[in-house]
């Protein structure tokens, strides 16, 4: 019988790392979180205004009970407050104060719990988690958004037969607008089909994220790689049957990015670069405005104004009026919307329902926090847009080695980033609940662990990624 010698050369082989019962409970938390805030309208379309409202305190509530005993015990780390990303919490601090000068004190306090809300909840992911588990943890949570998404239209299509209305209510007798249904049926006669979120454009820009994630992973090695490329289809099938034109831009301008980075990896030289910035932003210059002065027969080819479905004349030009008024210190806070409250009642409507947000995070800002506020938002969108892209293109390095690999996952963050900045010329998504949430949460994590496995925990193996131990 085999036996070890009494005077081995190595330690005897031993288990690798698991993680404990309390972590994974931990991270299928953070998957719950992920999953209430990115389909926040979902829950909000289940258990109406105050219900969508009472579960986003409930998690927040939630997150501070664990966060704070974790953060007094330095665990899983020390909690790195010199890394906070303060232009971030600078512009949620000034939306508080708001409410000093705000026209609208009511909508301004409650939205700004909700916008307290996701920033508590993008400091706490970012703290507990290292960048394999957010990566891994954001792909559970748009494979439950898109898995329930594609039961929900095959439920109504196949078992219902018709359009569903929120909380599921009963249809009316008579027409209603399509815009008030929760699913309109349109998964098998061609139409734009909204998921279980509700709202075809949101579905569209969730899809986009899951295939940048799913693809990351796949890249990396990921265990149950079929299983990944099958998800990756469906997201794009969710994405073509969405038809938001906001959405195949993003994807496009991620694409372009994607190849950018892609070319800066493989440079070897300070010259060589250059010339790739040159060539690419001389190329995207030069195809925007081509699309600028094409923009009338472009947007005709897919269905739209040349005012932006009603963007510019309806929209826009009723909150600049508004912004005059006060145009350095702003109207008041309210993101969203608050449609019930008298100030925004029947302002500004879009097939008879009040519209809730300007279409354009920009223009939203300056209408509710003016230049200031601006300013604020510029900083933190261009800091996390300047870090992002140097984790992705920079090769990670940390002593004398400079010839180590790069991580397929340091492109996420620069990606995800170019979306909700392409995204925010038309909505104004990126600066609320998710939104808002992705801008805390890889800010921080980029300010306080700019290396992926180094500065994180100690972990010689994570389930679901295949990976060498980090010297």
């Amino acid at each position: 019988m085999a036996q070890y010698t009494k005077h081995p050369v190595a330690a005897p082989p031993t288990p690798p790392e698991r993680e404990s019962t309390g972590h994974l409970m931990l991270r299928g938390y953070v998957i719950l979180v992920l999953i209430v805030t990115f389909a926040h309208t979902a829950v909000y379309n289940l258990v109406g205004m105050e219900g969508a409202g009472a579960t986003l305190v409930a998690f927040t509530l939630a997150t501070l009970a664990i966060g704070v005993p974790m953060l007094a015990r330095n665990h899983p780390q020390p909690f790195r407050w010199r890394r906070l990303p303060w232009t971030a919490i600078g512009y949620t601090a000034f939306a508080l104060l708001s409410v000093a000068w705000s026209q609208w004190r009511g909508p301004t306090l409650i939205t700004w719990f909700l916008l307290a809300a996701v920033t508590v909840n993008g400091l706490f992911i970012a703290h507990v988690l290292t960048w394999h588990e957010i990566v891994r943890a954001l792909s559970s949570a748009f494979k439950w958004i898109l898995g329930l998404s594609l039961a929900l239209e095959l439920w109504v299509s196949l078992v219902l037969h018709g359009p569903l209305l929120p909380n599921f209510a009963t249809l009316p007798d008579g027409r209603i607008d399509p815009q008030l249904y929760w699913v309109r049926d349109n998964l098998f006669d061609g139409g734009r089909i909204q998921g279980i979120v509700g709202n075809a454009n949101v579905l569209a820009i969730i899809s986009l994220f899951s295939i940048i994630t799913f693809g990351v992973l796949f890249v990396a090695r990921a265990r149950w790689r079929t299983t990944l490329a099958l998800w990756m289809l469906l997201a794009a099938y969710f994405l073509f049957r969405t038809s938001s034109v906001t959405a195949f831009i993003c994807a496009a301008a991620t694409a372009v990015v994607l190849v950018v980075a892609l070319l800066m990896r493989r440079a070897r030289t300070p010259g060589a670069r250059t010339r790739i910035y040159v060539v690419a932003i001389g190329g995207t210059a030069l195809a925007a405005a081509v699309v600028w002065l094409l923009r009338e027969p472009l947007l005709g080819l897919v269905g739209r104004t040349s005012d932006l479905t009603g963007r510019s004349d309806l929209i826009w030009a009723k909150v600049l009026e508004r912004v005059r008024e006060h145009p350095i210190l702003g109207n008041g806070f309210s993101s969203p919307w608050i449609p019930t409250d008298p100030s925004f009642d029947h302002w500004i409507t879009d097939h008879g329902i009040t519209v809730f947000h300007a279409h354009n995070m920009w223009l939203d800002v300056l209408f509710q926090l003016g230049v200031v506020g601006v300013i604020l938002m510029g900083v933190a969108y261009l800091s996390l847009l300047w870090r992002s892209w140097f984790f992705a293109v920079d090769r990670p390095r940390w002593d004398l080695d400079s010839a180590r690999p790069f991580s397929p996952l340091t492109l996420l963050p620069s990606l995800f980033t170019v979306v909700l900045l392409v995204q925010g010329f038309a909505e104004s998504t990126p600066i609320m609940l998710w939104g808002w949430m992705l801008v805390v949460l890889l800010s921080f994590k980029l300010k306080s662990v700019p290396l992926v496995g180094v500065g994180e925990r100690d972990l010689v193996f994570e389930r679901g990624a295949r990976q060498r131990r980090v010297p």
